[in-house]
């Protein structure tokens, strides 16, 4: 038990850095595509994100689909580091969404941009959630393919 008070202060203290790096995923494609590395696209992170690896393996994936009740009744840390990278990711997202449109003289404006954006997340973190509370497989699969196919579609 030494060794862990060495580097936390509390269990607590933990459990928030866990949750925020986990939850910092997305930001680190960003700076790896900045890096010469894999553009990041809207799609894809969507494709990614509804995967059916993601559902099978949550305990890597996202924590906020896999302990969002859980979050809800943390310590104010842990919350104030989630509402932070939950903020990020919706604004990562209109951000793709918005640029996804700029070729298009009447594409999405950036407050409707961050409306689907807040739209697009709270559905990829339901849907995973609900594809893995499903014990029929292909109702799984069918509802992991039918949100990304939406999300996709109406962000165009």
């Amino acid at each position: 038990m030494g060794g862990f008070y060495k580097h936390f202060k509390s269990r607590d203290e933990l459990v928030a850095e866990a949750i925020g790096s986990a939850l910092g995923f997305w930001k680190g494609q960003v700076h790896a595509a900045a890096s010469g590395g894999p553009t990041v696209a809207y799609g894809s992170l969507i494709d990614d994100y509804l995967s059916q690896a993601h559902r099978n393996h949550p305990g890597t994936g996202c924590p906020v689909s896999a302990l969002a009740g859980d979050i809800a009744r943390s310590d104010k840390r842990t919350r104030a580091v989630v509402t932070r990278q939950i903020r990020d990711n919706i604004a990562l997202l209109a951000t793709l969404i918005h640029d996804t449109d700029q070729n298009d003289p009447g594409g999405k404006d950036k407050s409707t941009a961050r409306a689907q954006a807040v739209l697009s997340y709270c559905a990829l973190v339901g849907a995973i959630g609900v594809a893995r509370a499903v014990s029929d497989e292909q109702l799984s699969r069918e509802i992991l393919r039918t949100v990304a196919l939406l999300l996709k579609s109406s962000a165009s």
